[in-house]
């Protein structure tokens, strides 16, 4: 049987889209958005949910998330990870390529498509591999991972090194109506470092990785983005250095988009405290300067979304020398209360953030979500953005728990996320 119509009633309406910001109804019909605003009511038979003035929003689209599957389950599952989804609103997930096997073979992205499609709750959408194996060297079939399903292409957490496959895969992606995604840190520079090189990596005793390092990855793709007329998409963009030089490319028009995470916005270096290894991440947290840098970057059209760059870790990778641990923080659970906090702060409005969070890398995929519209899928996130909460790792949904806002109070927590309709958290 076909499900009831729902209504969702006295919700605070948002639509980043078209700048909605006020109360009303909506009605969701056969999974769609059927209407929205003051004056719509429920049809004969409808289920009606109110919403008490908490927030309506699109579900959020997250550009960049690891999961463990295929080939390192114990650190997550398409299943555990769908679940700290929806617990955290976010309906469509395009996840990262560099799994073991790599998603080189247009058979493991069919694959990762039909577990996305099993969780019910989650639209999963696989990146391909970039080269082969994600090793950087040969590059992989683009038209078949195109056509099998790929959104796009990306070694994932590694950077493409090497300029002449860099070029050809910017090429490749062109023809194929597709972009690369670069993970912007130029890895002979980076080495082996931990955190990013100064006084506190000095202090502490560790490795550091220059933060001209994703400056001069970035650097030298933009030029090939000019050369190639290809589209180059810098993940969690983290200097100002770095966001210097893309907005300068903006402004040059060329095709060059990036995103950045919360902890990139939300921390900076002193989070690594005394050698607190959950807040080991790649990039590593920089300076308070560079943080500032990134704020201004999200207000100012810089950066183009808002990503988790979930990374699953377990308790052995973490449970190491700062050094020898393995870099990653957890955060598909905390992509919209962190990203809050700075709507609580005065840094973003609510809809500049949800703008970062749905609409804009719903644009940037191509993608019919992200929006407020009649006949659009009715993926929806209701949420309170005063409710408090705290993060505690060990309590969070999915496997993964190394959050680096363990302990951290937060204002903001999803009260029901929808998928075409059908409440799949809350």
């Amino acid at each position: 049987m076909a499900a009831k119509p729902l209504l969702i009633a006295n919700a605070r309406l948002l639509d980043p889209a078209t700048g909605l910001d006020g109360p009303g109804n909506l009605l969701v019909h056969e999974g769609r958005i059927a209407a929205f605003g003051r004056d719509v009511a429920a049809p004969e038979g409808a289920e009606a949910l109110d919403a008490a003035g908490a927030c309506l929003a699109p579900g959020l689209v997250d550009l960049r998330a690891a999961v463990g599957e295929p080939g390192a389950e114990y650190r997550e599952t398409i299943a555990s990870a769908a679940e700290a989804a929806a617990f955290g609103g976010i309906t469509t997930l395009a996840v990262l390529p560099d799994t073991d096997p790599a998603l080189d073979d247009p058979a493991l992205v069919e694959f990762v498509l039909r577990r996305g499609e099993a969780t019910g709750s989650l639209t999963l959408l696989p990146y391909g591999a970039a080269t082969k194996g994600c090793a950087g060297k040969e590059i992989s079939e683009f038209g078949l991972l195109r056509e099998a399903g790929a959104i796009a292409f990306t070694d994932g957490a590694r950077a493409i090194a090497n300029a002449r496959t860099m070029r050809l895969a910017l090429s490749y992606a062109r023809a194929f109506g597709s972009f690369v995604i670069q993970h912007p840190e130029e890895p002979s520079l980076a080495g082996t470092g931990a955190a990013t090189e100064g006084e506190l990596a000095t202090r502490l005793g560790l490795p550091g990785i220059p933060a001209a390092a994703e400056a001069i990855m970035v650097a030298r793709d933009i030029a090939l983005a000019r050369l190639t007329r290809g589209h180059v998409h810098f993940a969690h963009v983290s200097t100002a250095a770095a966001l210097d030089l893309i907005r300068a490319a903006k402004a040059e028009a060329l095709a060059v988009t990036c995103d950045t995470a919360p902890p990139y916005f939300d921390l900076n270096e002193t989070a690594i405290g005394d050698f607190r290894t959950y807040a080991k991440l790649s990039p590593p947290l920089r300076r308070e300067e560079d943080r500032q840098a990134v704020l201004a970057a999200l207000t100012d059209g810089t950066i183009d979304a808002i990503a988790s760059d979930h990374q699953p870790r377990d308790a052995d990778d973490k449970r190491l020398p700062f050094a020898q641990a393995e870099p990653g923080g957890a955060g598909l659970a905390t992509l919209l209360p962190v990203t809050l906090a700075h709507v609580h702060a005065g840094s973003l409005t609510l809809l500049q953030a949800l703008d970062l969070l749905c609409h804009r890398p719903a644009k940037l995929l191509g993608l019919p979500v992200g929006r407020l519209a009649a006949g659009a899928p009715a993926d929806l996130v209701l949420f309170d953005p005063e409710r408090a909460w705290q993060v505690r790792a060990g309590q969070l949904p999915g496997r993964a728990q190394n959050s680096p806002w363990d302990g951290r109070p937060l204002e903001g927590r999803v009260i029901a996320t929808f998928k075409a309709g059908r409440r799949v958290f809350g």
